[in-house]
């Protein structure tokens, strides 16, 4: 392992059979807090949490912790030695966490800035006492589990696509043929809509379900009922089991069935109804509510005849947090990680959201470099970053065009 300038954190390589027996890393008395990052850049996770956990280091030392990094991305600037008071350059997997763990004690561990990566591992950390700062891994749990997750939308009347769980084909084809074709497969806890699949049959389901059982075993498989030729919008907010703030709202350009990730999203939106986007923001306070939420929270929406369905709920920063901060220039990941170590509170803070114009999240494709892959866009992602673009109003070219491509999709 290896820590900053202020404390080298060496091991002795392996000789055949002979233990590790040299340990530099020395902890400190200080109050800690681990940040856990996202590992090496990949679809689905990329630059956009390092962001997240640059900005979460820096509020946890304003609070007098000790700011401690666990990543193993060297392009990254939260693996920078002088970011963190400490790095341990390592793979973000449960062995080599328990490891720092057990040395460092920490006073708790934060999984909401590194994306699913750092998500996932909430549950190892539940199980072994470790507090996890922020949100309960059980309501996490809520959120990642889509099945979990549609009965609480049903307990709060919130409109949602139809659906049902299954574990085999079998059992799938017949929730299919219950909630009606066409339908989204699509397992829990995955990165990047991994796996996701629109079929419209019997024969394309069963496909689907044992290539994903193939794939992710014993997964349990989510069935929805895809609503076709519908807008797709989505909210990041911050939640301190008080008050709750819309960070913001974004309308994709592109329909439902796209990936998030790889649609073009306009902040603020700008052709959603004043009723749907406040219907919108009382769906999202009401889920943050009943998760209990405290930090980030990203909430997906499909809006069809002016009606708003929730389609799921990311209980962690998003890859548009940073979007929204760079384009409102508002330190909103600062003020989340104060949130969740209870070092702020949403009332006491004033936001003055400097735009003019909007802001165009535009995903980037690497399809030059591979050449060979399938480049149709659907739910499984395929973008590997993304960039900003600023324009005055809603007659700059580029958005007209945008918005024409996207008319003339809905249109066939």
């Amino acid at each position: 392992m290896q820590a900053n300038h202020h404390t080298l954190h060496l091991r002795n390589l392996p000789v055949m059979n002979q233990k590790l027996t040299h340990n530099e890393s020395v902890p400190s008395k200080k109050k800690k807090i681990i940040v856990l990052g996202s590992g090496p850049n990949r679809i689905g996770q990329g630059i956009e949490f390092d962001y997240c956990c640059v900005h979460g280091l820096l509020a946890i030392k304003e609070c007098g912790y000790e700011a401690i990094m666990v990543n193993c991305n060297p392009e990254t600037v939260s693996t920078d030695f002088d970011m963190a008071d400490k790095l341990y350059f390592e793979p973000v997997y449960w062995e080599h966490l328990w490891e720092i763990i057990e040395l460092e004690k920490p006073d708790g561990v934060i999984v909401q800035l590194g994306g699913q990566t750092a998500l996932k591992l909430a549950k190892r950390l539940h199980e072994k006492g470790i507090k996890i700062i922020g949100t309960s891994f059980d309501n996490m749990d809520i959120a990642e589990d889509r099945g979990r997750f549609s009965d609480l939308l049903k307990e709060l009347d919130i409109p949602y696509p139809q659906y049902g769980t299954a574990y085999t084909a079998d059992e799938a084809i017949e929730v299919a043929n219950q909630v009606g074709y066409p339908v989204l497969v699509r397992p829990s806890y995955v990165l990047g809509g991994q796996r996701m699949r629109i079929v419209i049959n019997d024969e394309e389901l069963e496909k689907a379900v044992v290539s994903l059982l193939k794939h992710i075993p014993n997964n349990k498989i989510l069935i929805d009922h895809f609503l076709d030729r519908c807008q797709e919008a989505e909210i990041d907010g911050i939640f301190d089991g008080e008050t709750f703030h819309v960070m913001g709202v974004m309308e994709h350009i592109e329909p439902a069935g796209i990936h998030s990730g790889d649609s073009n999203a306009v902040l603020p939106a700008f052709n959603l109804t004043p009723l749907v986007v406040t219907t919108m923001e009382y769906y999202a306070e009401k889920i943050a509510r009943a998760l209990d939420i405290r930090g980030l929270i990203n909430i997906q929406f499909a809006i069809k005849d002016n009606k708003v369905f929730v389609i799921e709920a990311n209980p962690r920063a998003s890859r548009t947090t940073p979007f929204i901060a760079k384009a409102y220039q508002i330190p909103y990941l600062n003020v989340a990680t104060k949130v969740m170590l209870g070092e702020a509170k949403l009332k006491d803070l004033a936001f003055e959201k400097k735009l003019d114009g909007f802001a165009i999240k535009e995903p980037v494709f690497s399809f030059n470099k591979f050449p060979n892959v399938n480049k149709e866009l659907g739910p499984e992602m395929k973008s590997t970053g993304e960039a900003i673009r600023f324009i005055k109003d809603l007659r700059d070219p580029y958005f007209r065009q945008l918005y024409k491509e996207k008319s003339m999709y809905l249109s066939k």
